[in-house]
């Protein structure tokens, strides 16, 4: 049997905010008559926590009055407040628990590729570095060589040391040339450039300055001329 003291104290709180039904309550809080009749025999420790706080709030009454006028005494009033508190903070605590943990994560992440920047670009130094020993150490002391003596031919001695530093370091990075200077070959317009000019596809042209490749993809293309323009 109900008891009517809950029932009447529902009907109240129901009449000050305008709802005329039980079913009409159920509709606008989103809850099922079930929960309702549950509320009515005053057994709030069968309803969820969600539940109350629709009925709190379509009623118009904090949490913890919709407990202490449904619950059979007092007491139960105080424990299942308490509860319900401990409810909240434990759902607070561990979302402020979870904030803190991706925070940590997204710090330790950015600090990771940082490091492994840093990393990266020192192993491209010190790689580059390797292939441009020669060029590194030797340069210097060939340029002085020609300073101080003018009668040296400067070409013969730092010509081949660039080329040489240049095509290792070409070679350690997959670069390759696409012809070479003064080579007379077919036009392509895909892999080449004229420099002025028009040229149809196949006519022979002549490399003024070469291009490059990595692997598939082209870097630059072969700079050309027409032979008729380069004979003018």
């Amino acid at each position: 049997m109900l008891n009517n003291d809950f029932t009447k104290k529902l009907q109240n709180l129901m009449q000050r905010v305008g709802i005329s039904s039980f079913k009409a309550l159920s509709r606008a809080a989103g809850v099922s008559e079930r929960q309702i009749l549950c509320l009515r025999h005053g057994k709030l420790e069968q309803m969820r926590l969600e539940v109350l706080l629709k009925l709190g709030k379509i009623l118009q009454i904090s949490l913890d009055e919709l407990v202490a006028t449904f619950s059979d005494r007092i007491a139960n009033s105080q424990i299942l407040a308490a509860e319900v508190n401990t409810q909240h903070l434990n759902t607070e605590t561990k979302l402020l628990q979870e904030i803190a943990e991706l925070k940590a994560e997204y710090r330790r992440i950015l600090l990771t590729v940082e490091q492994q920047r840093e990393l990266l670009q020192q192993e491209f130094q010190q790689s580059s570095l390797q292939i441009l020993e020669s060029l590194l150490l030797f340069w210097p002391t060939a340029a002085q060589k020609v300073k101080e003596n003018p009668q040296l031919d400067a070409v013969k001695i730092l010509v081949p040391l660039v080329q040489n530093s240049l095509d290792k370091l070409l070679q350690a990075w997959g670069v390759e040339a696409i012809a070479s200077v003064g080579a007379e070959i077919p036009y392509n317009p895909q892999l080449h450039q004229l420099l002025a000019g028009t040229a149809q596809p196949g006519e022979i042209v002549k490399v003024s300055y070469i291009g490059y490749s990595q692997g598939e993809k082209l870097l630059y293309r072969v700079q050309v001329n027409r032979l008729t323009n380069v004979q003018g």
